[in-house]
């Protein structure tokens, strides 16, 4: 059995070697305030005391890592659950996904206003393919009538067809070629993060072209949900 004078002194030599208090005790296994109390007159030289803080460091990045880690891994398990929670859609919970994503994104009829077209805009190429879908199947709209606008910042403009071709990829199923490019200007003082060149697409908007009373059935479909969902 190793006595408190040898542990003491083994304690005192790590930690003149620039050893941290979690590195020793995992060599002297005593309480944390006791190796306070041994290695409170124990001196450091520069040297030591830099090395500590910058096994300190490394120790804080590790941990950092494997939280980030951990929770990579959480967030990878709750997707895959969620995803299993949905087995299919009908028709009829397409109908309502569809008009609930316009009645969010979707363009509305102002009042005194009439004849407003159909237009549904957004980044997010999936809920753009659902919103089509939705068209095709539940409003039944012809391919012909559809086309489309992509915004592109002006500084992106030198990826113009690899945004293009991102684009047709997501909406190919539509049938329709009708693409045209805007762009508009960048604010270099901005802090958003939507624009890095690996990830940003710019945003596409959906036209139908003779639809204002769709837009005004969407609308009154809205209104349905709402009376259904909330009660009086």
């Amino acid at each position: 059995m190793v006595s408190n004078h040898a542990k003491k002194e083994l304690a005192v030599s790590l930690r003149k070697e620039g050893k941290t208090y979690s590195e020793i005790l995992r060599a002297v296994p005593v309480a944390k305030s006791t190796l306070s109390l041994w290695l409170r007159a124990v001196g450091l030289s520069n040297r030591q005391k830099q090395k500590i803080t910058q096994a300190r460091i490394l120790s804080g990045l590790r941990g950092a890592q494997k939280r980030h880690k951990q929770k990579i891994s959480t967030q990878d398990q709750l997707h895959t659950q969620a995803l299993s929670e949905i087995k299919s859609i009908s028709s009829a919970e397409l109908f309502y996904i569809g008009v609930t994503l316009y009645w969010a994104e979707g363009n509305k009829e102002r009042i005194g206003q009439p004849g407003s077209q159909l237009m549904f805009s957004n980044m997010d190429p999936k809920m753009i393919a659902v919103f089509l879908q939705w068209l095709i199947a539940s409003v039944q709209i012809r391919y012909e009538d559809v086309f489309y606008e992509i915004y592109i910042h002006k500084n992106h403009i030198h990826r113009k067809d690899e945004i293009l071709a991102y684009w047709k990829k997501w909406t190919a199923f539509c049938k329709s070629d009708d693409f045209r490019v805007y762009t508009k200007n960048t604010n270099v003082a901005t802090n958003r993060k939507n624009t890095r060149e690996e990830t940003y697409f710019g945003i596409l908007r959906i036209r139908v072209r003779k639809s204002s009373h769709y837009v005004r059935k969407l609308a009154g479909w809205a209104d349905g949900i709402y009376d259904a969902v909330v009660p009086v």
